[in-house]
């Protein structure tokens, strides 16, 4: 009896005890789990980072796993209140008032006095709002000028400074276009606002995380996702210039002068004159261009016309020497007898 009593005795407390210790487990790797599930769609919202948030979002999850249930109990409420602020008025989509519209316009008009047309063109955009984004004149000749202007003015006073500039003089050409750019506008702005909230998901991950692996990788995370915040920011930017302010782009011209028009008959004396002169220099500048092509040449030949030279004045100079035939000696004489 007291064998049996001595082994049933320990044995009734160590089921409670691996019950306890099996259900504390269980609800940590639940806890993990909901925690990690809710980070992984929290990141979903996030268009351009989707791959990033599912990794800072496991990362969370790991560290909730090691941390055990006390610390996960407390950091699912925190999800739940980013889940709340995402769903709360005025937190989600921006919605874009009305419809965005890039215009652009582009007129062609000859006018009496270039300057005058563009101080009237600088002072109508200014009036109106806007201003002069480029401007570049030059003379065209002693008597011509023309301009070419890029205004900018807004877009409520588009129609009214188009109308003007196309009525300062004789209106030579006009080109107008419109682009709808709203839900352009409407899919950035909604971007922003999701990239804006995973960049506060990250910096508040950050915030609880204790192991210098994780800090590391949050790090990149979060630098990741303020550069496409911010590139998004700049497109949000050169969207809204280009919709709040039209662009006009305005040429001018000077019309041609009384004596030129005149100048158009028949050619006189002075016309011929001035032709033949200029035939006369073309004809000059082709025969020195052809002596300068040549010179290489005349010079080579030049030198060996003079060797030639030489050789045959030598040659002349000095004539064979033709060969004497040899004398015979002279038979000595006998005395004469006397």
């Amino acid at each position: 009896m007291d064998t049996q009593a001595h082994l049933e005795r320990p044995l009734a407390p160590a089921r409670p005890v691996r019950r306890g210790r099996r259900t504390g487990h269980t609800t940590a790797a639940l806890v993990a789990g909901m925690l990690a599930t809710l980070l992984a769609l929290g990141g979903c919202g996030s268009p351009d980072t989707k791959d990033a948030g599912t990794g800072s979002d496991g990362s969370r999850a790991q560290a909730d796993s090691k941390a055990g249930p006390g610390a996960g109990a407390e950091k699912p409420a925190g999800g739940r209140s980013a889940d709340d602020s995402r769903g709360a008025p005025g937190a989600g989509e921006p919605k874009a008032a009305g419809t965005h519209v890039i215009r652009t316009s582009t007129l062609f008009v000859e006018v009496r006095s270039v300057p005058r047309a563009v101080a009237a063109a600088r002072a109508l955009a200014e009036g109106a709002g806007g201003l002069v984004a480029n401007e570049s004149t030059e003379r065209v000749d002693d008597e011509h000028t023309s301009s070419h202007l890029v205004l900018r003015v807004p877009e409520d006073r588009y129609q009214d400074v188009l109308r003007s500039l196309a009525g300062s003089g004789k209106l030579l050409s006009r080109t107008s276009n419109a682009k709808d750019v709203t839900d352009q506008v409407v899919d950035v702005d909604s971007r922003i606002a999701t990239q804006k909230a995973s960049v506060a998901r990250v910096r508040k991950l950050m915030d609880q995380a204790e192991e210098l692996s994780d800090v590391v990788t949050l790090e990149g995370e979060l630098s990741s996702r303020q550069g496409a915040l911010e590139s998004l920011l700049a497109q949000q930017a050169g969207l809204r210039d280009r919709t709040t302010l039209a662009t006009i782009t305005l040429d001018l011209i000077e019309p041609d002068s009384p004596a030129a028009k005149a100048g158009d008959g028949e050619p006189g004396f002075m016309d011929a004159l001035g032709g033949g002169w200029d035939a006369f220099v073309t004809m000059l500048r082709w025969i020195a261009m052809a002596l300068g092509a040549s010179a290489p040449f005349l010079a080579a030949a030049a030198i060996v016309l003079l060797v030639l030279r030489r050789l045959r004045r030598r040659g002349r100079a000095a004539p064979a020497v033709p060969a004497t035939p040899a004398t015979p000696a002279a038979a000595p004489q006998a005395p004469s007898g006397g």
